[in-house]
């Protein structure tokens, strides 16, 4: 079995999840492929709603679930990755720690610019304490003004009613224990943002000091909830997280609304159809001189299909998407068209 993400890209000793067949230009279906699990690895999962994506980020969740020595962290804006749990990894609700979240992405979750009275508050609450009670208190007695006491203040209880911070949040090490599902489908997107940037951080963190196994983050509807207040966390496992082993996915039908660096540092990505020509676009702005050609054309048409770059063997090809075991929950509901009865 080939195995994509390996140096020499052959099945060996390593550890390695099934992914799928090589797809030949007139459909038939070639050799079995893998995705290397041996080392850490940053990749990409693009696609059209409908087209796959977040199946295929299935798929490797369920090789990293059966695979010894790595741990699977998936969020899950849209409730499509709960059948995960029947193959050992625990369906949790998102909580997080407030101390969790660094003094920036504090502004950054709350739209408040750093160096304004509010933001400037909330930023020394955020160094000071621990949990966000202890942050509002923080605030309540801190000198300053009365008005940007209020207003930071009011921001604060906004995040409060967000419903993601929780003073007994698992840690980034409790989740590494057997992998976790996130479940974030009661979630907005700043609950979301606050989420993925404290567990990426705490991944980072964990790995760093070699604490569980070795993590892989993955991150559907990445174009929503891993930009903003989780955006440099998450642009950390990108840049630095290959030395301490730590791994990173995100899947998105917006290419273009991705952060510079996830394509650009990614050894992996998997493309399957886009129709929008500035998505088209900002895949093919970081493509590597041997993906030759009119990445658009290279694009497959079928649900399932993908075009695959591999960086640690330089080479391009197209694969037809394994079935998963578990169920996949990304479906659509549909119109009830039965005629109505008297």
């Amino acid at each position: 079995m080939d195995v994509l993400g390996r140096d020499g890209g052959k099945d060996g000793d390593e550890v390695c999840g099934r992914f799928g067949r090589y797809l030949a230009a007139d459909r038939s279906l070639g050799a079995r492929v893998g995705v290397d699990f041996s080392g850490p690895h940053a990749g990409v999962v693009v696609g059209k709603r409908g087209s796959g994506k977040s199946y295929t980020l299935g798929v490797l969740a369920e090789g990293l679930a059966d695979t010894p020595g790595v741990a699977p962290v998936v969020v899950d804006p849209m409730g499509a990755f709960g059948g995960l749990g029947s193959a050992g990894v625990p369906v949790i609700e998102p909580r997080v720690r407030a101390s969790a979240l660094p003094p920036r992405a504090w502004c950054e979750l709350l739209d408040l610019d750093p160096a304004s009275p509010a933001g400037t508050l909330v930023w020394r609450a955020a160094s000071e304490a621990e949990t966000l009670d202890a942050m509002r208190a923080w605030v309540a007695d801190a000198d300053a003004a009365a008005a940007a006491r209020r207003a930071a203040a009011n921001h604060l209880a906004l995040a409060d009613s967000r419903g993601c911070f929780a003073s007994d949040a698992p840690t980034a090490v409790d989740l590494l224990a057997d992998g976790a599902v996130l479940d974030g489908t009661g979630l907005g997107t700043a609950a979301l943002q606050a989420v993925v940037a404290a567990t990426a951080a705490g991944l980072y963190q964990a790995a760093v000091d070699g604490m569980g196994g070795l993590p892989w983050l993955l991150v559907d509807e990445a174009h929503a909830c891993a930009s903003g207040a989780a955006a440099g966390a998450v642009d950390t496992l990108y840049t630095r997280g290959r030395a301490p082993g730590a791994s990173v996915v995100l899947a998105t039908q917006r290419p273009n609304a991705l952060p510079e660096t996830a394509i650009s540092q990614s050894d992996l990505v998997v493309a399957h159809r886009l129709t929008s020509q500035r998505d088209v676009d900002a895949l093919a702005a970081t493509r590597p001189t041997y993906l030759s050609g009119s990445v658009g054309a290279k694009l497959p048409s079928r649900t399932g299909d993908a075009l695959v770059v591999d960086d640690a063997t330089e080479t391009v090809c197209t694969v037809r998407v394994r079935e998963r075991r578990t169920e996949h929950g990304g479906g659509s509901r549909v119109a009830d068209c039965k005629e109505a009865t008297d």
